[in-house]
């Protein structure tokens, strides 16, 4: 059954008014929140330990740069703009003594509350926007007139006011201009999960590293493989962005075609399925989030190794030395 979509004239921004939105970080989602609540009218304070290196970049901005712990205490709302790791160390020494009854904490992901990393007091509002693309695109959408997509969800509602102060926000930062979408903070941190495994992250770059294995094993200059594996997946993502898949095929020639309707389904097969479906269920039971924690808390070792392993791996050497003759792409 299809959701329903919010839109920007179906929501009001007066459960927002009078409220002191508090941003804690100022990254890439941080930055854009607060950008954009500020320019649509609201104030704002951003929430920065004093060593923090991106107090310049706010103070540039003309927003009033506070202690954590102090934001945390002027705002209404406070939204936790930092990393999934760096989180509940900073929610239990800088946010969580500091709250009060009646405040709103929001969340852009839901990992920390699904995974219990970070545990609010129940005498709070807990919500949650999250928009659908990286915090400088939520940036520059705004400022064109447009939006960003976003999911919207609630956690706990103290107040009575919760989804109601959750569209407001997701309206004030710009992405009820493209639509919101109504859902749980499970559903969203599971399904964000395994689309990084399965297809944004872990599967298109190992998809990448052994299509070029493939080739360079079988003697084809490692620089073919790199343009043809790498490089060009830009221009198909691009259309299937713009078009979907099925407008995507409408733009490549009969060959490609042929192949992608005849050849790719061999390749992501039914092994590929239940490779899928397995690794939904080590999301789904927490095996993947008990992983993950314990690897960050026990100094992860295996984590800097795997991303040397990669960084090591010939495809990237091809690709430093492509990319470098492509002045084009620095435009």
């Amino acid at each position: 059954m299809p959701v329903r979509i919010y839109r920007d004239k179906q929501i009001k921004l007066e459960p927002l008014r009078g409220k002191i939105c508090g941003v804690i970080g100022f990254g890439s989602q941080g930055h854009a929140h607060a950008l954009n609540l500020r320019d649509s009218g609201f104030e704002v304070v951003v929430g920065l330990h004093r060593g923090s290196k991106s107090r310049p970049a706010a103070r540039a901005h003309k927003l009033a740069v506070l202690e954590t712990s102090e934001a945390v205490r002027q705002s209404d709302i406070v939204f936790l703009a930092l990393p999934d790791t760096k989180m509940p160390k900073i929610f239990v020494k800088q946010i969580a003594p500091y709250l009060r009854r009646g405040q709103t904490l929001l969340f852009a992901h839901g990992f920390a509350v699904v995974y219990r990393t970070v545990i609010p007091p129940r005498n709070v509002d807990v919500i949650m926007v999250a928009p659908k693309g990286l915090g400088q695109m939520v940036r520059r959408e705004f400022k064109a007139g447009r939006g960003v997509p976003a999911l919207l969800a609630v956690e706990n509602d103290f107040s009575g006011q919760a989804r109601a102060l959750a569209f407001a926000w997701a309206k004030a930062i710009g992405c009820a201009r493209a639509g919101v979408i109504e859902t749980t903070f499970r559903e969203e941190t599971e399904t964000d999960l395994f689309g990084e495994q399965a297809v944004l992250c872990g599967g298109t770059t190992a998809l990448i590293r052994t299509a070029f294995e493939t080739l360079v094993r079988a003697g084809y200059a490692p620089e073919l493989a790199y343009f043809e594996c790498l490089h060009e997946l830009k221009f198909i993502v691009d259309m299937i962005h713009e078009a979907g898949i099925a407008g995507m095929r409408d733009l490549i020639s009969d060959t490609a075609k042929w192949g992608d309707l005849t050849v790719g389904p061999k390749i992501v097969d039914k092994h590929v399925h239940k490779k899928m479906a397995m690794a939904l269920g080590q999301i789904r039971t927490g095996k993947f989030a008990r992983e993950f924690i314990r690897e960050m808390r026990t100094g992860a070792k295996r984590y800097r190794a795997l991303l040397q392993e990669g960084r090591r791996h010939p495809l990237e050497k091809t690709g430093r030395r492509l990319r470098a003759l492509m002045d084009w792409r620095k435009k």
